[in-house]
């Protein structure tokens, strides 16, 4: 009987952990993929570079090839803040004499991070971009040049570029096109085809580039077979930082103990007795009690009572007393004869 008893519950017990069990299993797979994502809190992170290259140089029939890797005031938070050096040299690109690659009036590159937004800003002004093999001759003079990218905890992340002034490629003005491709072929020289203010976001990133050039040169007997790469300008970057993390402990404790303890006896006891009701009421024209109130005629329950019920009642009282009248002569007479 006890197994019968208790077989049941034990199965039905077993069926509901395992529903139980089911119902928890995506939320218990999906948990600590939540508290690796959680526990890993990233950094905001911002660039920037006034300048960057990527040339092949190839001299003397394509026998010596020199890369020429460089940047200007390339910067990144949280590591390393501002820079603001106005030019750039490269060696052994052009028969062992030094190449100024970019010289400006104003080169400014600064990295800002801290717990909530991450900025890459560049400003560059008066400046001019030269290649091995065209010393006199810059491929690239800009009046003014902007980039911004602004990456802030709980907002859409920023991308700016601007491109103020006249712009010079190879020597010719040139009308350039927002957001657009340009190119310039100049024979005997070079060709370049310049990108103008390229930015681009995503939900946590941001990039801004004031100028990307394509550089392919080939000037005649001026002793360099070919210049070809790219050639970068105001160059922003940033990411967004989670944010600061959550407090831990709160920062005021609860208070231990109520600040007033409860009274343990009540200040007075209730009465014994009720209080009397009161005894004045409005006089409506009823029947008047002992106490000089009226009772009211309203809303009673009827009785059924009559006007002939009081004469009723004297008949009953005066048959009552005859009654014991009787009796109590009858008891007299048997005394008597007795």
């Amino acid at each position: 009987m006890n197994s019968n008893t208790f077989r049941a519950p034990v199965r039905r017990t077993a069926a509901a952990a395992t529903v139980a069990a089911l119902a928890a299993g995506p939320v218990l797979l999906a948990a600590p993929a939540a508290q690796a994502t959680d526990g890993e809190r990233r950094e905001g992170r911002a660039t920037a570079a006034v300048l960057r290259t990527g040339l092949d140089v190839s001299l003397l029939g394509e026998t010596v090839k020199v890369p020429v890797r460089t940047s200007l005031n390339e910067v990144e938070a949280p590591e390393s803040e501002d820079e603001t050096a106005l030019s750039v040299k490269v060696r052994g690109a052009e028969g062992g004499e030094p190449v100024d690659i970019l010289t400006a009036d104003v080169a400014t590159a600064t990295a800002t991070v801290d717990e909530r937004r991450a900025e890459g800003y560049v400003n560059l002004a008066k400046a001019r971009v030269h290649v091995p093999g065209l010393p006199s001759l810059a491929i690239i003079e800009v009046e003014k040049v902007t980039s911004k990218a602004v990456c802030e905890t709980g907002k859409k992340p920023v991308a700016e570029s601007n491109v103020l002034g006249h712009v010079r490629a190879l020597g010719k003005k040139i009308t350039l096109t927002a957001g657009g491709r340009t190119e310039l072929d100049v024979p005997a020289v070079g060709r370049i085809t310049l990108d103008l203010s390229r930015t681009g976001t995503t939900s946590r990133t941001a990039a801004a580039t004031a100028l990307e050039l394509d550089v392919e040169v080939n000037p005649l007997n001026l002793g360099v077979a070919k210049v070809k790469g790219t050639v970068t300008l105001a160059e922003a970057t940033c990411e967004t930082p989670d944010g600061p993390a959550p407090t831990e402990k709160p920062t005021e404790k609860p208070t231990e103990k109520p600040t007033a303890e409860p009274t343990r006896e009540p200040t007075g006891r209730p009465s014994e007795e009720p209080s009397p009701q009161p005894t004045e009421s409005k006089d409506d024209g009823g029947p008047k009690t002992n106490g000089g109130g009226s009772v009211p005629t309203q809303n009673l329950a009827e009785t059924g009572g009559s006007s002939a019920t009081p004469y009723i009642a004297g008949g009953a009282l005066a048959l009552v007393l005859a009654g014991g009248g009787a009796l109590a002569l009858t008891r007299f007479r048997a005394r008597a004869r007795g």
